[in-house]
């Protein structure tokens, strides 16, 4: 069985391997799984995330959200908080930055950044998943140590998380961190994994 550290070397290599097209198309039926999921149509504040390193592209389930009226976010990386992340509003005129990691950020200043608790869905990339609903992340921890607190609670579970990745990143399974912060679901290209319980 492969480790963490070799499952994510072979399918960060995968996903980066992909053809254009394949990218574009991929994104554009997961843009269309995202807006009949409940948790999408349901939400009024929206993150989402720019894609880097082969990741499955989100900015035409944006495009569809602004759509709708949503409002929508990016993370934008908080250093002064043990590298957490807060969430910046985008509109499609937003100005953006490249931040450290070489990802676009909205180019807002701190008072205007939400922290995750304000938000009512997270979308949020993955390396590799199971169908329980396990994941393995880049290995930053940014996403795990934002919303940490929500792991421990049991009925105020805001914002809600969506998972998004190439179905091919699925794998037969994943042993959890104790750190890791379960999702509610994840959607992929080809299908939508139920909602999780935890």
């Amino acid at each position: 069985m492969a480790t963490r550290a070799e499952l994510r070397r072979t399918m960060r290599r995968r996903r980066r391997e992909l053809e254009p097209s394949a990218q574009r198309e991929a994104a554009d039926r997961l843009a269309l799984r995202l807006h009949g999921h409940r948790l999408f149509r349901a939400a009024r504040r929206i993150a989402l995330y720019f894609p880097n390193d082969g990741e499955i592209d989100p900015t035409p389930a944006l495009d569809r959200a602004w759509g709708m009226g949503k409002r929508c976010y990016l993370p934008v990386l908080f250093t002064m908080m043990g590298n957490r992340l807060r969430f910046a509003r985008v509109e499609p005129d937003t100005r953006l930055d490249i931040n450290r990691l070489g990802i676009p950020e909205p180019r807002v200043g701190p008072r205007h950044w939400l922290d995750a608790l304000e938000l009512d869905l997270v979308v949020l990339p993955l390396v590799a998943f199971d169908a329980a609903g396990n994941r393995l992340g880049m290995g930053g921890g940014f996403y795990d140590r934002t919303l940490a607190d929500r792991r421990h609670r049991r009925h105020w579970r805001r914002p809600c998380l969506l998972g998004i990745a190439h179905d091919f990143q699925r794998v037969d399974h994943i042993e959890p961190r104790p750190w890791d912060v379960p999702l509610d679901g994840i959607v992929t290209d080809a299908r939508t994994y139920p909602p999780m319980r935890r």
